[in-house]
């Protein structure tokens, strides 16, 4: 879908930004092309301007013009969404928040911090370097705060630490008139009133864009533990998680990958894993005797389900470069099929049906034409699968993706662990919401009655 604007519509609006922009608007080819498309395989969408601003205002002047002139808003982070978030599908403005990257404070007595939302998490983290605190949520790209909290994203730790949802403070946004909002308050808690920040968090967009994050520290554990262990079978591996999760072991960190992923990870990372269903465990605590007592429970519990041992990562070197490795499994994947479109895509289940959710999910995969790989933050009973795709099997592997799908559901699940809607996962909304999601769209008419935020994103 192209642009749905005027030429004079889009020539005005562009003097107009220009005045306070300069040469931060541009209508360039090159840089449109750029913001069409994240890291899917969703069909691109082409802004017909992007902007670049540097704070909060110039943010809503943006979306003030874009009102005048009936013009879509798509923010843009680090473009690396999964499920075409950050394509223009009718044209507009992209607002790349990039430029907007400061930290705007570092409350150590309070355990949180403000940052703009063109923050990466690693730009966050190099903050927070010597003040004992850390921001735990780790999607495997380095997003930005801002798309992080957009598409309620999470990663390795949320087991212990939780997802954006529960590390998110306060915001401030931007509405569809160019209003702007904040959301929240420091306070630990409060019942003041609807919770406007978790409206907002997991929005992808389509209400407002968020412009600044008010994010949950945590102390740096003190004592730390990792460990690596196979398993003959997908289901000896997801059982011992399922066990570990019921018991209340203090697992900080347990990762799950299949022996595909398992080779991918070897040759892309210079490791020697055995090519095994194998998980990935690290233990946090304020002392190494709780951590022992924590990691010795969930060795016990391997061994009982056919574990072939535990190794150990002892230094904080090999730690680094065991997560490394595991975040860096959409590059390994990438590289089993050189010049391949990957689709990626997650589901999350109740942990009690996990393994018979990647049994049967392994079976069905086995039976496709395109090689494909699992791995997952099976903590919290989410998984992602990653197919790589010759131009001839896209089809194939978008009816996998649906059968993935009503599988999970089927189980209790959702269409989405941390990946968000976008575009991609929409049509499986009324299935899980049900009546609930004519509430989300009068919240849209409500908040965006000419559907100018994101559109074509979450909903119809």
């Amino acid at each position: 879908m192209g642009s749905l604007n005027t030429l004079s519509e889009i020539e005005a609006a562009e003097a107009e930004l220009r005045e306070f922009l300069a040469d931060r608007v541009s209508s360039a080819a090159a840089v449109r092309e750029h913001h069409s498309h994240g890291e899917d395989t969703h069909p691109p969408g082409m802004p017909d301007l992007v902007c670049f601003p540097r704070s909060t205002e110039e943010v809503s002047r943006i979306v003030e013009i874009s009102a005048r002139y009936h013009l879509a808003v798509v923010p843009f982070g680090a473009g690396t969404s999964l499920e075409g978030h950050v394509a223009a599908l009718r044209g507009g403005i992209s607002i790349d928040m990039r430029q907007m990257n400061r930290i705007l404070r570092v409350s150590p007595a309070d355990m949180d911090a403000m940052v703009e939302a063109g923050t990466t998490r690693k730009q966050l983290q190099k903050a927070l370097e010597n003040t004992g605190l850390t921001f735990f949520v780790d999607p495997g790209a380095d997003a930005t705060l801002g798309g992080m909290a957009a598409t309620r994203a999470s990663g390795t730790t949320a087991v212990r630490y939780g997802t954006m949802r529960e590390n998110v403070l306060g915001l401030t946004v931007v509405l569809a008139d160019g209003r702007i909002v904040h959301t929240g308050t420091r306070a630990r808690k409060s019942s003041a009133g609807y919770d406007l920040t978790r409206l907002f968090v997991g929005s992808e967009g389509t209400l407002g864009v968020i412009t600044e994050v008010t994010v949950r520290l945590h102390a740096q554990p003190e004592a730390v533990a990792a460990a690596i262990c196979a398993f003959p079978t997908i289901e000896d591996a997801v059982n011992t998680v399922i066990e570990i999760i019921q018991l209340g072991v203090g697992v900080a960190r347990i990762e799950f990958l299949d022996d595909r992923q398992v080779g991918a990870v070897n040759r892309y990372s210079h490791l020697d894993l055995a090519v095994k269903p194998t998980l990935l465990l690290e233990f946090h605590a304020i002392s190494q005797a709780s951590v022992d007592e924590a990691a010795r429970m969930a060795e016990g519990l391997a061994a009982e389900h056919n574990s072939l041992g535990f190794q150990w990562q002892s230094t904080l070197a090999e730690r680094e470069r065991l997560w490394q490795a595991r975040h860096d499994v959409y590059y390994a994947t990438r590289a089993l099929r050189p010049g391949s479109r990957v689709l990626t895509t997650d589901v999350c289940v109740p942990i009690s049906r996990l393994a018979e959710c990647i049994v049967a999910t392994r079976t069905d995969l086995d039976t496709m034409s395109f090689p494909a790989v699992m791995v997952g933050h099976v903590g919290d009973g989410n998984f992602h699968v990653q197919c790589l795709l010759g131009e001839d099997q896209l089809t194939e592997a978008d009816a996998f993706a649906e059968r993935l799908v009503e599988r999970a559901q089927s189980m209790g699940g959702t269409c989405t662990g941390e990946h968000g809607v976008g575009s991609g996962k929409k049509k499986y909304l009324a299935a899980e919401h049900g009546e609930g999601l004519e509430v989300m769209r009068m919240l849209k008419r409500t908040l965006d009655p000419e559907n100018r935020m994101n559109p074509g994103k979450v909903l119809d």
